[in-house]
Parts: structure tokens; C-alpha cells; sequence
């Protein structure tokens, strides 16, 4: 099956708002738990960047992990940022966690370099890959920790109904929509692999992960 893109901005309030408050307990905790895994001696502080933060829980949930860190995610749509910066301050952890507004690869941060660079399902909804890439080679420091995660496009269009199924069947009709649009604009190993070549980064380990998810993980040289 082809990819099929979908729009780079999750941007339409009830669009931001049915995902902000969806059920992603299990795939946002096995990302904090799979970066765990992917780096067991990190000591867990520093400055953290999560690319394409979307409304904030994965900083959230990052910062909860680690208490030593601070955390900058940038995303480029406000509708999300407008309900994780509101959300954040209800948790209390505005201090430590801070949301902006940009376009990758370009968007102007705080610093330059940080300390551990993240992403959760960014890659497929841009049209053009190497923005992410070309960030994380912009903002890790040499010997930061780098973990991306995303989806993966399914192998046909009766496999992403059924995951759809599987994964979002008491969840908002919007929200089904738009699991059913990344799906279908997920790319595949192999696609990122042809993206990390044409950057030039080899010190990324791919994988699949689950059956829906790819997991690509490694330190900045």
C-alpha cells in the first residue's frame, strides 16, 4: 500500500482537542519505557527537546520519569500548544516544561543544544522527513541521547480498519479519522532508512516495535 500524506498541522480546536484528550496511556507510557530500556545509563537530567510536542503529554510524562530534567517541545500547530500549555499549568510543571511555536528545521529555541532529543509520532504527518532528521542533528548535543517514535504505515487498508478497531473503537469519530489518516501517511523501515541514508546518519538503530510502531533510537556523535 502506498503512503498517502495527510495535513502537517493538527491545527482545527476540536480536531486538537478530541487528541489531547484521547487514550494514549499505553503507547506514551511504553515510550517513556522504551527509552528506559534504549539508554539504561542515562542519569536523567539536563535539557530535553521534544520535536513536534503535540499537546505536551509526552513532556509531561518525560518529566514525571526524570525530575532532574527541563524540558522544550516545539510544535507548530497552536490549537495543541494552546491546550498543553493550559494543561501543564494544571499539573503544576509549567516551571520545568515550556511549549513553542515552530516549523522544522528552522524553529528558534531557547538553546541550541540539548542534552536529549525525543519525538513521538511527528515523522508521518510531515511532507517532508528530512525536517526531523535535520533537527536532531541541529539540536543533540555529541553523546545525547536520540528517540523517535512513530507509526507504521500497515500493509494494507483492511489492516489499518482493523487497528483503527483495535485501538480506537470508543474514541470520538474525528479522532478514528485521524488515526486512520496517520496510518495510512505512516512510511515504513525501510523508507526511513532511505531518509536516514540521504542525511547521512548512521548511528540511528531501527526497529519495529509492536505492531504498529516503529522505534529508531541511538546517541549523537
Amino acid at each position: 500500500m502506498d503512503r498517502i500524506p495527510e495535513p502537517e498541522l493538527m491545527d482545527d480546536p476540536a480536531q486538537a482537542l478530541a487528541y489531547a484528550r484521547a487514550d494514549f496511556e499505553q503507547p506514551h507510557a511504553q515510550f517513556i519505557e522504551q527509552f528506559r530500556a534504549c539508554f539504561p545509563d542515562w542519569p536523567g537530567s539536563g535539557y530535553i527537546l521534544d520535536l513536534g510536542c503535540g499537546p505536551g503529554d509526552i513532556c509531561r510524562r518525560f518529566a514525571q520519569a526524570f525530575p532532574d530534567t527541563h524540558i522544550h517541545g516545539v510544535d507548530a500547530a497552536v490549537a495543541m500548544l494552546h491546550i498543553g500549555r493550559e494543561d501543564l499549568r494544571g499539573a503544576q510543571l509549567d516551571q520545568r516544561i515550556e511549549l513553542f511555536k515552530g516549523y522544522l528545521p528552522g524553529a528558534m529555541l531557547p538553546r541550541e543544544h540539548y542534552d536529549a532529543v525525543i519525538s513521538n509520532s511527528l515523522l508521518h504527518h510531515l511532507h517532508d522527513p528530512l525536517a526531523l532528521w535535520q533537527s536532531i542533528l541541529r539540536h543533540a548535543e555529541p553523546g545525547a541521547p536520540v528517540f523517535v517514535m512513530d507509526l507504521r504505515r500497515p500493509e494494507s487498508h483492511a489492516q489499518a480498519a482493523e487497528l483503527v478497531e483495535i485501538y480506537a473503537a470508543g474514541e470520538p469519530e474525528v479522532l478514528r479519522t485521524d488515526f486512520h489518516n496517520s496510518l495510512l501517511a505512516a512510511y515504513r523501515i525501510e523508507e526511513v532508512q532511505m531518509q536516514l541514508a540521504a542525511i547521512g546518519i548512521d548511528w540511528l538503530h531501527l526497529q519495529a516495535f509492536g505492531d504498529r510502531h516503529i522505534i529508531a533510537y541511538g546517541r549523537r556523535p
